[in-house]
């Protein structure tokens, strides 16, 4: 190419860095000049304005942007001093570290996710065995729900914090999800209220075999629905006590079967089957009450009619806080957040984002997936708010009043199933604010 040759190119693909000659006269358009190098973004969109299609523009006067040079090789840019061209190196070097950075970001967050997806798989394996052999092999499969809880316990009791990850949509059929659901926020909730790790094995393997009554009765019934008979709702609320007498079969602690008994009562009374009050539940009953109602208003057996988990807290404590034990109930709020992992919010500066994990700990700044177009939905990072001060929640959201874009983007869950991870791995990234 010749020193000083123009070309034409369409006015939508201007950019900053560009030598451009307008062949209007000089009336007709705003400049000073009408041959100039380009240096701002008004500058682009006053050429717009103009109503021209293309314009000329010359390669060998321009110095391109940093954003062109990182898709060309060095060999390819034009003539430029010693001084631009080290500018340009660095930054190209610099902009090169940080797609790096941030793949590896990514990667490290999918694993972080398919490792707590595997350990959830695992869990509903050995809940669906246990179901299959519950009554040929009873002591086994308890001692294997045993083992499984201890080693839950040790990891929850370690030093540091723990946070709660929501996984993957269809990480399995509700009559397994749901006993793992209730058995890790039960330990922890029995960790954030200082239960002994005895206690929390023991909490842990109620919570674990809390519905294993409901495999004697019928299908239609295992799962309560608003417009149960009478007849069904007598019926559902057998598995109760055949729960129990399996428990008696496993040779299970009186205190496990003491949990399992209750995890339908409530300390006014109003519960079932004993209608029994608060001042004869142990402390393992109530965290297994609340919790277990707490899932059931996110997973009900008809996915259209579940909760978003901030609705399930704010229900919970706006018409249910009688019937359960007030300090568990703040203890739970406490640990789960305002807006538990699974809840959809918009942001004060207007973005819409999924809640993904909760330091439950310190659960007042929960991380998130911000829906942003720019970005892929695949290379979305999670946005830890509590390290972006600036950036606030404005309001929870039903999933179906989210925007077309957005709800494909962030993907809501139908079913909310949840795991736990140490607290500052891969849920502990983020991507810019």
């Amino acid at each position: 190419m010749q020193e000083n040759q123009s070309e034409f190119i369409d006015v939508n693909q201007l950019r900053i860095g560009m030598f451009v000659e307008l062949d209007i006269e000089w009336m007709a358009h705003p400049f000073l000049k009408g041959n100039f190098k380009i240096s701002s973004e008004k500058q682009i969109e006053a050429i717009c304005s103009l109503g021209l299609e293309q314009v000329r523009y010359v390669p060998s006067r321009s110095t391109p942007s940093i954003a062109t040079l990182l898709e060309v090789s060095p060999s390819k840019y034009p003539a430029m001093s010693e001084e631009e061209l080290l500018a340009l190196e660095q930054a190209r070097a610099e902009a090169l570290r940080e797609r790096q950075r941030r793949s590896d970001q990514i990667a490290d967050q999918r694993r972080g996710l398919r490792a707590c997806e595997r350990r959830f798989a695992e869990a509903v394996r050995c809940y669906r065995h246990i179901v299959d052999k519950v009554m040929s092999q009873p002591k086994d499969v308890a001692q294997q729900c045993r083992d499984l809880i201890q080693k839950y316990v040790a990891e929850i009791c370690c030093e540091g914090d723990i946070a709660i990850r929501l996984l993957s949509e269809g990480i399995g059929d509700r009559t397994a999800m749901h006993p793992v659901n209730v058995t890790i926020l039960s330990l922890l909730l029995g960790k954030a209220m200082g239960l002994s790790q005895k206690d929390m094995v023991d909490l842990g393997v109620a919570a674990f075999l809390h519905d294993i009554g409901k495999l004697q009765l019928p299908e239609r019934v295992r799962w309560f629905e608003e417009n149960f008979t009478t007849a069904e709702y007598k019926l559902f609320q057998e598995h109760v006590a055949e729960g129990v007498q399996l428990a008696r079969r496993m040779e299970l602690p009186a205190g496990i079967m003491l949990a399992i008994a209750q995890h339908h009562e409530m300390v006014d009374g109003s519960g079932f089957p004993s209608r029994c009050k608060g001042d004869v539940q142990p402390l393992p009953s109530k965290i297994l009450a609340l919790v277990n109602r707490y899932d059931d208003l996110c997973n009900p057996g008809w996915p259209a009619t579940g909760m978003t988990p901030h609705e399930a807290l704010s229900f919970i404590f706006a018409q249910l806080k009688h019937r359960y034990d007030g300090v568990v109930l703040s203890a739970f709020i406490r640990m789960m957040g305002v807006y538990p992992p699974g809840s959809i919010i918009q942001l004060v500066d207007g973005r819409y984002a999924l809640v993904v994990s909760v330091n439950s700990s310190r659960p007042l700044k929960p991380r998130v997936i911000v829906h942003d177009s720019a970005i892929p939905q695949h290379e979305a990072l999670i946005l830890d708010l509590e390290r972006a001060p600036e950036v606030g929640i404005r309001r929870s959201m039903k999933p179906a009043s989210l925007p077309n874009e957005a709800q494909d983007y962030l993907m809501p869950r139908q079913r909310i199933a949840y795991f736990f991870e140490q607290a500052g791995s891969a849920a502990d990234l983020q991507q810019p604010a």
